[in-house]
């Protein structure tokens, strides 16, 4: 019997690797449309760049993101590196674009997590014969991940809070814990903030 995971539908094709690693993503639309509602995932927030240090802090992890996903991009609102006055490039991005904060939709493992609607554990994304063809392996080095959805209210999966490493990382039940953790503290912050805008004048 299949796993459930491998019945999700992939439309991006690597025909190198012969594998599928884009998961489709049916709730884009409806994603984007809520993001715009709450006015957040089109520019960065001092608040989520924060969160992304204090995401950082707390797993001791190099890069940690806040990261929302339309139909064709991904926008990192929230970014900590480790120089974090700095950006750092993690794909191609429009001259309009700050630098650093977008990625294409095809590249890394947040939309996994956000079709998914489940955390995400890659010790060493080289274990796993469909997250070892990324784009992010071989153009930027990622060999770690962990993330998590950030599911709001009405059910949405907006986006997800995420780390990386460029070495594996044993990240373990604990770091399964505290990512799932700080993604439920994030979209609490987010049902704040959109209170805030329902009883601005």
């Amino acid at each position: 019997m299949n796993h459930p995971a491998s019945r999700v539908p992939y439309t991006a094709y690597d025909p190198t690797r012969h594998l599928l690693l884009t998961p489709q993503d049916d709730e884009a639309p409806a994603r984007v449309a809520r993001l715009r509602s709450l006015g957040i995932g089109e520019s960065p927030l001092p608040a989520f760049d924060e969160f992304a240090r204090k995401l950082a802090r707390t797993t001791g992890a190099p890069y940690s993101m806040v990261n929302f996903i339309d139909e064709e991009r991904q926008y990192f609102a929230g970014l900590y590196t480790p120089a974090q006055d700095q950006a750092v490039e993690l794909g191609p991005a429009p001259a309009s674009a700050q630098p650093g904060r977008v990625m294409a939709r095809d590249h890394g493992y947040c939309p996994h997590v956000v079709v998914r609607r489940k955390a995400l554990v890659l010790e060493d994304v080289c274990d796993y014969p469909r997250f070892a063809g990324n784009p992010v392996v071989d153009e930027i080095g990622i060999r770690s991940y962990l993330g998590a959805p950030l599911i709001d209210r009405t059910g949405m999966a907006l986006g997800t809070v995420c780390v990386v490493d460029l070495e594996p990382r044993p990240w373990g039940r604990e770091g399964l814990e505290t990512i799932k953790s700080m993604a439920a503290e994030l979209v609490e912050q987010i049902h704040h903030m959109e209170r805030q805008q329902a009883d601005a004048p």
